[in-house]
C-alpha cells in the first residue's frame, strides 16, 4: 500500500531534500495555510503566530482530505496539527445548518488527562465557529455526558472503555462520523487496545477522514495503522536535535531493594524542583507513594485505578507547584502537559525502548534541557541494551553512588529455590493429597469432567 512520505530532518539537508512546496518557512504564519478567519482570530486570541513543523506539514493535507499518519515528539503541537483542519470542515460545511448536531468528528485517546486537554483544546481552537464539542471517560458518572451529548454535539473526545460503553447503551452513535482521530497511536495499539479500536473502526463509515497522531512510531505499529487508514500521507518530524541528545541522561546500577533508597537520596536534593518517577505498574506506584510519604517526603500517583477527581487533584498541585513528585504510569503520563519539569526517574526501566524515549521527553519541552535518571536492577540489563541500541548511544553511568549494585543479590536468588530436588517435590505434594484427601475417588476419569 503506497504512502507519500514527507520528512524534515535539519534545515541545511531540507532545501536539498524537499521540492519548495514543501519547504519548511520558519517566517510562516497560520495566515499561509488558509485557515477560516474564526478559527485565526482563536488563534490571535492565544497569541499563535507560527505554526510549528508538525502543523505546517499536517494542516494542508489535512484540508485537501487526506488521510495521514502524523509522528512527532511531545510537546510539538500536534493537537492543533488535527484540530484546526477538522474545526475548519465542520465550520465550512455544517455551522450554517440549522439542526441538532450530530457527532461529525471522533477522537480517541488513551487517557483521560489527554481526552480532557484536547477537549480544552477543540473549545480554543473552535471558541467563535459555534461549533460544540465535550469529552467522555469513565471513573466519573455518566449522567452529565450523556445529557451533553443529547443536547447535540459536533465532535466527542473520548477515552475507548467509556465511548464502547455509551455506545452499548444506545446513547452514542458513530454512523455520521466524517472525521476520526486515533491519538497517541502507539500506546493505543500497543497497549493492549487494538480490539477497542478494531470495534471502533468497525462501527465507522467507510467513508471519512482517518487520521492517527502519535510522538513515537515503531515500525509494527506503523505497519497495523497503515491497515486501518489505507491509502494516506505519512508526516515524520525529526528535529534537529533528538530528544536522547537533547536531554541529559545518567544512569544508576542499583538493586530493586534499594531503589527506594536510592530516589529518597536523590529527591532530597535541592535540584529536583519538579520530577515524575515513573513505575511499571499501578501497585507500584502506590507503594512508592507510601515509602516517600515514610521518609517526609510528599508525594502522589496517577494511574488508571485512580478515580478521576483524584488524578486531577494531583496533576493540578504538580503544574502549581505544591506537589513536588508524581510517580506515574506510562499510560497514565500521555495527558501530563506540564513545562519545566526537572527531572524524569525511570524507577523501573520500560521494556519497550520507545516509551524510554517518551518518558525523558516529558522533560526538555518546548526546546528546554532536562534530566533524566534511569535505575536499573540486573533483571532490567536487557531492557537496557534495547534502549541504548534505540538511541544510538551509552546512557553515562553514575558509579559513586551510595546504594551500587554488581548483580550478585539478584543472580544468585533463583538458586535457592531449586535446593528441593524435583522427586521431592513430588512426593511431599502427593503425601499432602493422601493425607487430607479422606473422600473416595470418584469412577469418572478426569476427561469426562
Amino acid at each position: 500500500m503506497y504512502a507519500h512520505i514527507i520528512t524534515i530532518w535539519d534545515l541545511s539537508e531540507l532545501y536539498l531534500q524537499l521540492p519548495p512546496l514543501f519547504l519548511y518557512k520558519t517566517t510562516m504564519t497560520f495566515n499561509d495555510l488558509h485557515i477560516a478567519e474564526p478559527i485565526l482570530k482563536a488563534l490571535k486570541a492565544e497569541g499563535y503566530k507560527h505554526p510549528t513543523p508538525i502543523q505546517q506539514q499536517s494542516i494542508p493535507i489535512l484540508l485537501d482530505h487526506h488521510d495521514l499518519l502524523g509522528c512527532a515528539q511531545t510537546g510539538t503541537g500536534k493537537t492543533a496539527a488535527f484540530a484546526i483542519p477538522i474545526l475548519q470542515h465542520l465550520y465550512t460545511n455544517h455551522a450554517n445548518q440549522n439542526r441538532k448536531s450530530n457527532i461529525k468528528a471522533l477522537v480517541v485517546t488513551p487517557t483521560r488527562e489527554l481526552a480532557i486537554q484536547i477537549a480544552d483544546s477543540f473549545t480554543t481552537y473552535g471558541k467563535f465557529t459555534g461549533l460544540k464539542n465535550t469529552v467522555i471517560f469513565g471513573g466519573v458518572k455518566q449522567q452529565k455526558q450523556v445529557r451533553r451529548i443529547q443536547a447535540g454535539i459536533d465532535i466527542l473526545v473520548a477515552t475507548p472503555g467509556r465511548l464502547l460503553d455509551l455506545m452499548n447503551q444506545g446513547f452514542i452513535s458513530l454512523k455520521d462520523v466524517e472525521y476520526f482521530v486515533l491519538d497517541e497511536a502507539d500506546q493505543m495499539l500497543d497497549m493492549g487496545f487494538i480490539h477497542d479500536i478494531k470495534k471502533l473502526i468497525a462501527k465507522l463509515p467507510q467513508k471519512r477522514q482517518s487520521l492517527f497522531f502519535s510522538a513515537t512510531m515503531p515500525p509494527a505499529i506503523v505497519e497495523l495503522s497503515a491497515n486501518i487508514l489505507g491509502n494516506h500521507k505519512t508526516v515524520t518530524i525529526k528535529p534537529q536535535q533528538t530528544t536522547a541528545e537533547k536531554v541529559s541522561q545518567k544512569l544508576y546500577y542499583v538493586s530493586k531493594g534499594n531503589k527506594t533508597k536510592l530516589l529518597i537520596n536523590l529527591l532530597e536534593e535541592d535540584e529536583i524542583t519538579s520530577s515524575i518517577v515513573f513505575s511499571r505498574t499501578k501497585h507500584g506506584a502506590n507503594k512508592i507513594v507510601k515509602q516517600l510519604a515514610n521518609a517526609g517526603i510528599n508525594a502522589d500517583a496517577i494511574h488508571g485505578n485512580k478515580s478521576q477527581p483524584a488524578r486531577q487533584r494531583a496533576l493540578n498541585s504538580f503544574r502549581e507547584g505544591s506537589l513536588k513528585v508524581l510517580i506515574a504510569t506510562d499510560i497514565a503520563a500521555r495527558g501530563i502537559d506540564v513545562d519545566d519539569i526537572s527531572h524524569i526517574i525511570n524507577y523501573d526501566l520500560p521494556n519497550v525502548p520507545e516509551t524510554y524515549v517518551h518518558r525523558i521527553g516529558r522533560t526538555g519541552r518546548a526546546g528546554s534541557s532536562g534530566l533524566a535518571l534511569s535505575f536499573c536492577a540486573v533483571d532490567e540489563r536487557p531492557f537496557l541494551r534495547d534502549i541504548q541500541k534505540l538511541i544510538k548511544q551509552e546512557i553515562e553511568v553514575v558509579e559513586d553512588h551510595i546504594y551500587p549494585d554488581d548483580g550478585i543479590e539478584v543472580l544468585t536468588a533463583p538458586q535457592k529455590k531449586s535446593s528441593r530436588p524435583a522427586s521431592k517435590k513430588k512426593n511431599y505434594r502427593e503425601g499432602k493429597s493422601r493425607r487430607w484427601n479422606t473422600r473416595k475417588p470418584s469412577s469418572r476419569s478426569n476427561k469426562n469432567r
